[in-house]
């Protein structure tokens, strides 16, 4: 198993090399990261091992190249190799043929090393992000609530994708390199320890200004993705709101903030852009000066030539690598911040409780609230002491004021929110004791905002569920009336309604969440204020795919148009949370109470006007 113990030390290593002012790395985050890779740690082992391999295989090619000219080239004839006697021209072509070898080699490991790692941190993400989006779906939509879904989308693309730079240009690289680094610098002490010492000299140079560059990238780092971040809630924003914004001629306003941000975006790359532009020109002229106090002690002290060559080919080979570990280890850093926020949704408590197992066949539809009390935020309730009972295939109606509490009072009864105190049960089992899913696949709901995915009309109304036969679908929608409607579109069930259904009506998608609620043969069927945005003529239909459908079920009816709930066997009114009136249409009319106030205010004063 891949394990601490694989790479702790590697990890030791890199927490060694911060300052005592700040934590460089979360060892337990990085550890908790690589949990994930334990089912691909044969492609950790072998990017380790070709790690190690590549850093040895480094400085070989400059030793063969001293080698060559400091006891070949300058040789005589009839020199020994391996105890047989070869000439200066057999000599230099079997070492040119070893260097073009290890050249072929170093390049095919330097591929395979590079896919490795970057085969391993996909498949992590792609592990990752599954895990992520299925505990998004499990959420209480409470958290939905208080947490933007921009925010979401970033935690579960952007962020998860910078996990993936901890293993293809992070930890291993930086292993690789750290390696390298090493590996050239035992070669140089081993070939000449004095001359070494003396090319060495500059390197406290490059120490500071990798330090400095690294602190300049880190907060060009945090500019930049705070910038991406605030440019892409604008634009998304201002992308779905484009009808609002020309409908009020609000276009230069809104593109004046549009350029604001994206100004600060290009200061923010500037300014990283600045620190690349300084530090690899420093780093140059400090492998320039090494390169010349090597030249100038060489030429006091009579080194060999091909010592001198060795020593040029190691101070590139050294500060290659050197130039690019600051930002890797910044780009290691960034990937261990993004897998922390990724790992905050992961650790969110707020799910779905789904404890309960009673899984039924089928349920009869008794709806019981018993003096239910629910706030959003656990102080301002809003729903208050609410008790009512539907019988099986009884039709019930909430009606009141805006903010009143019908709509949440649907969505307790679907365990979307947990209620503070009370029950909720149906057929005499409280909702708590269904598995999740049984209870809402009893349920059928049609929302007043109706949201279609972009998609065919088929795709939309089954929901992409393979198990639904095109013919079931059809019979739905000859139910409601609408089958004829869709054979017109362009396609028929094919025709692409778009994202969010913009190629439809209000009243169309209205009408297709309406098939999609019918499909699944709900015993509870649960309409929220379906007629509110739909002409008279839809209405009609709705109207009338009502009548047919709520027949043996039992039904709740949430509507500002009263006009729609006259049929109901009962009507709750509601006002601030509280159970006001319960009665019949004409009941509640002959109280003149709180319902007959409601029904005034839309026709008697509509048909004064009129």
């Amino acid at each position: 198993m891949l394990s601490e113990s694989n790479i702790s030390f590697a990890l030791h290593t890199f927490i060694s090399l911060s300052d005592n002012k700040k934590v460089f790395f979360d060892f337990a985050l990085l550890r908790r990261v690589f949990r994930y890779a334990k089912p691909y740690r044969k492609k950790f082992y072998w990017s380790v091992v070709l790690a190690i391999t590549l850093a040895i295989f480094t400085p070989i090619r400059p030793w063969l190249i001293q080698l060559t000219v400091n006891d070949y080239i300058s040789a005589k004839p009839g020199t020994t190799f391996f105890n047989r006697k070869l000439d200066i021209a057999g000599m230099l072509i079997l070492i040119t043929v070893i260097q073009i070898g290890l050249i072929l080699i170093e390049t095919l490991m330097r591929f395979v090393f590079s896919f490795t790692t970057a085969s391993l941190g996909q498949s992590v993400v792609k592990d990752l992000r599954v895990e992520t989006y299925k505990k998004i779906l499990n959420l209480n939509l409470s958290q939905f609530d208080k947490t933007p879904v921009g925010t979401l989308t970033t935690r579960t693309i952007s962020d998860i994708e910078s996990v993936n730079d901890i293993f293809s240009d992070g930890l291993v690289p930086v292993i690789a390199d750290l390696l390298t680094i090493l590996c050239v610098l035992v070669f140089m002490f081993y070939a000449d320890w004095q001359l070494a010492f003396i090319a060495l000299i500059p390197f406290p140079i490059i120490i500071v200004a990798t330090y400095y560059f690294k602190e300049s990238i880190n907060k060009s780092f945090q500019r930049v993705r705070n910038a991406i971040a605030a440019l892409n809630s604008f634009v998304q924003e201002h992308l779905s709101g484009m009808a609002v914004v020309q409908a009020f001629a609000a276009e230069e306003k809104e593109f004046n903030k549009f350029k604001k941000i994206n100004r600060e975006h290009r200061n923010a790359n500037i300014r990283g852009i600045m620190a690349y532009s300084i530090f690899f020109p420093v780093v140059e002229v400090v492998s320039a000066l090494s390169i010349g106090l090597i030249v100038w002690y060489s030429s006091e002290h009579k080194i060999a030539a091909g010592t001198i060559m060795s020593f040029i080919l190691y101070i590139n080979l050294l500060f290659r690598p050197l130039r690019m570990l600051a930002d890797k280890f910044n780009v290691l850093q960034m990937g261990i911040i993004a897998s922390d926020r990724v790992f905050k949704v992961l650790d969110n408590p707020d799910v779905a409780d789904n404890a309960g197992t009673y899984k039924p066949q089928q349920v009869k539809g008794k709806i019981e609230f018993d003096k239910v009390w629910f706030a959003y935020d656990n102080e301002n309730y809003v729903l208050k002491n609410v008790s009512f009972v539907a019988s099986p295939g009884e039709t019930i109606a909430i009606v009141g004021h805006t903010g009143s509490g019908k709509t949440t009072i649907i969505s307790l009864l679907n365990r979307l929110y947990h209620i503070q105190k009370g029950d909720i049960r149906i057929d005499d089992v409280g909702i708590e004791d269904f598995e999740l899913n049984a209870l809402r696949s009893k349920i059928g709901v049609v929302l007043q905002d109706v949201f279609l995915f972009s998609g065919s009309v088929m795709d939309n109304i089954t929901l992409r569920n393979p198990e639904i036969p095109a013919e079931k679908v059809i019979e739905a929608a000859k139910m409601i009336e609408m089958h004829d409607f869709i054979m017109q579109l362009p396609g028929g069930y094919d025709y692409n309604v778009m994202e969010r259904g913009a190629t439809l009506s209000l009243g169309q998608r209205q009408l297709l969440s309406f098939i999609r609620a019918m499909l699944y043969n709900p015993s509870v069927l649960i309409l929220d204020e379906a007629t509110s945005s739909v002409d008279t003529e839809s209405e009609q239909l709705i109207q009338h795919a009502i009548d047919t459908v709520i027949s043996g079920r039992t039904s709740i009816i949430i509507a500002h148009r009263l006009s729609t709930i006259r049929k109901a066997s009962r009507i709750i009114v509601l006002d601030k949370g509280v159970v006001k009136e319960t009665g019949t249409h004409d009941e509640l009319l002959q109280k003149g109470g709180f319902y007959s106030q409601l029904y005034e205010i839309q026709f008697v004063k509509k048909n004064n006007v009129l």
